[in-house]
């Protein structure tokens, strides 16, 4: 059952809808399946959602942006039709997280994992960086005449390819598919020093999503009280668990891996 809440949170992973998870915020994860997300999506508009957030890591397609960089999108473009976000949330967000990048972003109903086909995303369309759900959400959010924004944190740069086996990681829910990822790297033992600096960017896009998640809290319907980190330098989130970062699965290309999510 989808609870009425006022804001909607888009996420691909499971990992990232916990992020977001909090007082008036309903979460979704899409799991790389946008027919499947967008059912979900419609149901949660229809249910009452007043405004619809993007929110998790993408794809770095513009070169020199390292991972951890966040993205507020000023624009999605989904190769045939650029949408505009609302430009007062933009600005608010904006406002907030001022080391923040005010740029397009690109969706995509699959993941884009080669160096090349970045290159190419990026000169078709100008974005920043690249996911498989801001285009589903920002279209849905036009068609109901609600408010749409989206943040976003850069996991794999564009000048890298993603291992083929850290798209074997994701099951439909968004969360982890371990064994699909063991079965591709048994075939491929020698993709595991990509996989594993690939994590490695991962955990830099999740560390700098619960930065972000910390500093917002209310922008986004996040209503809990500010969040502070709890004494052994962990945040103090109200998900009771340590982020689970998950898969090694791109959504426009990111990969993770489990890790905690102490403080730099």
């Amino acid at each position: 059952m989808i609870v009425n809440r006022p804001v909607l949170a888009v996420t691909g992973l499971a990992a990232e809808a916990r992020i977001a998870s909090g007082t008036g915020v309903t979460t979704l994860s899409g799991g790389g399946d946008p027919a499947r997300l967008a059912l979900l999506l419609q149901a949660a508009l229809a249910n009452g959602a007043k405004a619809v957030i993007s929110f998790g890591i993408a794809g770095g397609l513009q070169p020199g942006l390292r991972p951890g960089t966040t993205i507020i999108g000023r624009a999605i473009d989904d190769g045939d039709v650029r949408t505009e976000a609302d430009a007062a949330w933009t600005e608010r967000l904006s406002a907030a997280l001022p080391h923040a990048l005010v740029m397009d972003l690109a969706g995509v109903d699959a993941a884009v994992c080669g160096a090349d086909s970045k290159r190419a995303l990026h000169r078709a369309t100008r974005a920043a960086a690249v996911d498989m759900e801001s285009h589903i959400a920002v279209r849905l959010a036009a068609q109901h005449g609600v408010p749409f924004a989206a943040l976003r944190t850069v996991a794999d740069p564009a000048e890298r390819t993603v291992p083929s086996a850290a798209a074997a990681g994701m099951r439909a829910d968004g969360s982890v598919n371990v064994a699909g990822v063991l079965r591709i790297l048994s075939r491929r033992p020698g993709e595991l020093p990509d996989l594993i600096r690939t994590a490695f960017d991962a955990r830099a896009a999740f560390v700098a999503l619960l930065h972000n998640r910390q500093r917002l809290c209310s922008l986004f319907g996040f209503n809990e009280p500010r969040l502070e980190p709890a004494r052994d330098g962990r945040f103090g989130l109200p998900l009771g668990v340590e982020l689970d970062v998950g898969s090694f699965v791109p959504l426009g290309g990111s990969a993770s891996a489990e890790v905690g999510t102490e403080i730099p």
